[in-house]
């Protein structure tokens, strides 16, 4: 976020946790007092509001995860006061970000999703009524929340077929709700993604398109290289989607290309998130068009933006795991990653987040995700 934000010349505040690299860039201006937003968040308010007090006029405020975009949704009318907020309605973030609520919405609205149940884990085996075709995907109703046994940042668990879902079943925790979908064949590479901000009049300021190279773990991992496009069709559904959901401001719509070619969609995130980086090395900035929008600035352009495809972005630390997973040889994934326009954390005129990340705080809580995931599997 602060990649986009700086090229735009916007200044930047970060609100993140203490280890967060980031903090240490030389692009931000301020790094405000951090409290858990899920355990403290009136902490969170009341340090977000404080700040916004020493400011000559109201600052933007751009959520870039889930507990925080909730948290600013749900106090919306008081950081109101103090912030301009480029966030969709507030009905319309708690469905989007809780996957049951989601999943209603999108079948009320004719969205092209996977057909899906809500359950809730009882202790004992799952319902043999599902009614879903093999392979399926648990996912927890609402992320972050324990969902397992033990404790795991595991996005999803696959079931190839009733044997399996018995064994991942027995995995899940008593109380635990979740959502059961068919899933869509193929690997995460398959991933495509529709990225838009829609000004309050409902009109598309800027979007591109993208899919992943790689993530890690290989299955239900986090990106670790990612690449931007120009898929027609991705467009349109995408645009579709929002236009169904009547969603303003920032938007991510993830879809998995099934094997005839057809788009299933997986989610939609209301958030600012790592594309916008190489998106705004691409030609299409939306977290600068979201300030202009705020702020009230002038747009020239009549039309949005056309994204420039092929600008790559990686994870320079944790892209070799998933090359090597893939069986890609350090000396390939070397020559491909010096070829990316845009590495996460890394700038030439602003070194310290790397380095901070590499050697200092920041990559500990990385790899304690990484090792949870790998155990996962």
């Amino acid at each position: 976020m602060l990649r986009p934000l700086q090229l735009a010349r916007v200044r930047c505040a970060l609100f993140a946790p203490p280890h967060e690299p980031s903090r240490r860039s030389r692009h931000v201006e301020a790094a405000l007092p951090y409290a858990d937003p899920v355990r403290d968040p009136e902490s969170v308010v009341a340090g977000l509001l404080a700040y916004a007090g020493t400011q000559p006029e109201k600052p933007v405020l751009y959520p870039a995860n889930d507990a925080v975009i909730l948290l600013a949704s749900r106090a919306r009318e008081r950081l109101g006061t103090a912030f301009r907020l480029p966030l969709a309605a507030p009905d319309l973030v708690e469905d989007l970000l809780h996957k049951d609520r989601f999943a209603e919405r999108a079948e009320r609205a004719g969205l092209p999703v996977p057909a899906s149940r809500r359950l809730r884990v009882d202790g004992g085996p799952p319902p043999s009524d599902l009614d879903l075709r093999y392979p399926l995907v648990l996912k927890p109703v609402v992320r972050g929340k324990p969902w397992r046994h033990e404790h795991s940042d595991a996005k999803a668990l696959l079931a190839a077929d009733a044997r399996e879902l018995a064994s991942r079943w027995a995995q899940l925790a008593a109380g635990a709700e979740v959502l059961v979908q068919e899933a869509i064949p193929g690997p995460e590479s398959r991933i495509e993604s529709y990225h838009a901000y829609v000004d309050a009049d409902g009109r598309i300021a800027g979007e591109f398109t993208g899919r992943k190279i790689r993530t890690y773990p290989e299955r239900f991992g986090e990106s670790t290289a990612v690449e931007i496009t120009d898929e027609a069709d991705v467009a349109r559904v995408g645009r579709d989607v929002l236009e169904r959901l009547g969603l303003r401001g920032v938007a991510k719509c993830d879809f998995k290309r099934a094997p005839d070619g057809s788009l299933a969609l997986l989610e939609i995130n209301p958030r600012f998130n790592l594309w916008h980086f190489p998106g705004a090395l691409a030609g299409v900035n939306l977290p600068a068009l979201a300030h202009a929008a705020a702020t009230g600035e002038r747009r020239d352009a009549a039309t949005p933006p056309r994204a420039r495809p092929g600008v790559r972005w990686c994870d320079p630390l944790v892209d070799p795991l998933a090359a090597r997973a893939a069986g890609l040889g350090l000396g390939r994934w070397a020559r491909w990653m010096a070829g990316c326009e845009a590495k996460s954390g890394f700038a030439w005129d602003d070194p310290l987040p790397l380095l901070d990340r590499t050697f200092g705080r920041g990559v500990g809580p990385q790899l304690r995700r990484i090792s949870r995931r790998i155990a996962d599997r």
